[in-house]
Formats: structure tokens, sequence, C-alpha cells
């Protein structure tokens, strides 16, 4: 089965880093535990991470006592500005074959079924704060 709405295993390390770090807030955390605490390689979350330092939504810190911390707080970050930090911004598709659509005179066999997928989920992560994500790492 494929899914329709899919998002990329490093957007995915984005959202969940930066929802542990604003659990964990205002702590540090180094890249090895947030890997380990993801099950990531810690190579690739490496990239995101610095992904996420350069759109200025973390900060980080070399040495003893070092790690990466959020720069504003978790309830002025929407979850849109992680995503596009990481994956860039996140456009519309209007055939899921991309460039070469199929259907005949533009009538979409899904209904446009994933316009509106794309546009509900697009509200989503604009509205939705890491506030809100980073309860899934809170008791």
């Amino acid at each position: 089965m494929t899914d329709i709405f899919r998002i990329s295993e490093a957007a995915s390390l984005g959202l969940h880093a930066m929802a542990l770090l604003a659990a964990r807030s205002p702590d540090k955390l180094t890249t090895p535990a947030i890997a380990e605490r993801l099950g990531a390689s810690p190579h690739h979350l490496a990239k995101v991470m610095q992904r996420l330092v350069r759109a200025g939504l973390l900060g980080s810190t070399r040495g003893v006592g070092g790690g990466f911390h959020l720069l504003r707080p978790a309830d002025r970050i929407s979850l849109l500005e992680v995503y596009e930090a990481v994956e860039g911004t996140m456009e519309q598709r209007a055939c899921l074959l991309g460039a070469r659509p199929l259907c005949p005179k533009g009538r979409c066999l899904l209904g446009g079924l994933n316009v509106k997928l794309h546009r509900q989920a697009r509200a989503y992560f604009q509205k939705a704060k890491l506030s809100d994500a980073q309860r899934a790492f809170t008791s």
C-alpha cells in the first residue's frame, strides 16, 4: 500500500528531535543522546540538526556540557517551520505523478484528494506549535 501523504525520514527526525528538546528545555542534548532516544543514525541526525541550526531554530554549544537547545520558546515555533527547515518549502503538488499527469482534460482520478490533503496538512503544521508536540516526550 502506498501512502498518499508521506513525511521523509529527515523531516520526521527533525520534528521528533525538536519535540524532545522542547520537552527537555532548558537542558541541552547531544546528537548521540537524541539519536539513542529516537533510535536514529547519529550521522543522519547530525545533518538534520545542522539544518535546524542554520534555520535559526536551534543553538549549539561544543564541548563538555554542550549540545543543542531551542533558540525560541516551544510555543513560538510552528511544526511548519521545523518541517521547512529540513525539507524546504512544503509545496503543493497537483498531481501524484508530478510533471507528467495522465488524467484526461485535467480531471484528477482522485478528485483532487491529494490537493485537499496537502492543504489540510499544511494548515495543521502551520497552526501546531512545538509545545503541542513536546507532550509526546513528557510524562
